[in-house]
């Protein structure tokens, strides 16, 4: 969709596309504070078009995809902290880590300390603690699961007094068949 007539309305769009709330970007776009009129105008046809044609523009251009989306959670979702050894138990240096594990590593942590022992040519020991963080794995899951439709979030709106009043404590998620 091209560029909208209205200068105001492609600041708004734009504005949109940028993650801004419909209120800041109605503010940004020149009009005055009015969270109904930017409600209004984010329903608009034309700027609805726009968004969407500039968040995939944005998309396109930075190579992002749902597939890649998902191939970053799956990396973080089936990590397996075996892969940062080596079978005798050894650290590997990350370098020799598979691009799968070496995304999933959030941080690495190296203390040293000395030992106060001296090896056999008399030079002080150093041992070295290795600190692995691993980005969380749950969460990764969890993405995955929703986006594969394998959970169905409930709100039950009945109550004891048989009217529709909503029960926001109680929430029945389901797996999906």
């Amino acid at each position: 969709m091209p560029v909208l007539p209205n200068a105001r309305h492609e600041t708004f769009a734009q504005g949109l596309a940028k993650g801004l709330s419909a209120t800041d970007a109605y503010v940004a776009a020149g009009y005055g504070e009015s969270r109904s009129a930017a409600s209004r105008l984010s329903t608009n046809v034309n700027i609805v078009a726009r968004v969407a044609d500039l968040v995939t523009k944005g998309s396109d251009k930075a190579g992002v995809s749902v597939a890649k989306v998902l191939q970053e959670l799956s990396r973080l979702g089936f990590s397996d902290i075996r892969k940062a050894f080596t079978t005798d138990g050894a650290i590997l240096p990350p370098g020799e880590w598979d691009d799968d594990f070496a995304s999933s590593v959030a941080a690495i942590e190296v203390v040293s300390r000395n030992t106060n022992e001296k090896d056999a040519e008399g030079r002080t020991v150093i041992e070295h603690v290795h600190k692995i963080k691993m980005w969380d794995k749950n969460s990764a899951l969890e993405k995955i699961a929703k986006h594969l439709g394998m959970f169905t979030d409930h709100v039950d709106h009945t109550s004891s007094d048989g009217s529709m009043t909503p029960r926001p404590d109680k929430i029945v998620i389901e797996a999906a068949r």
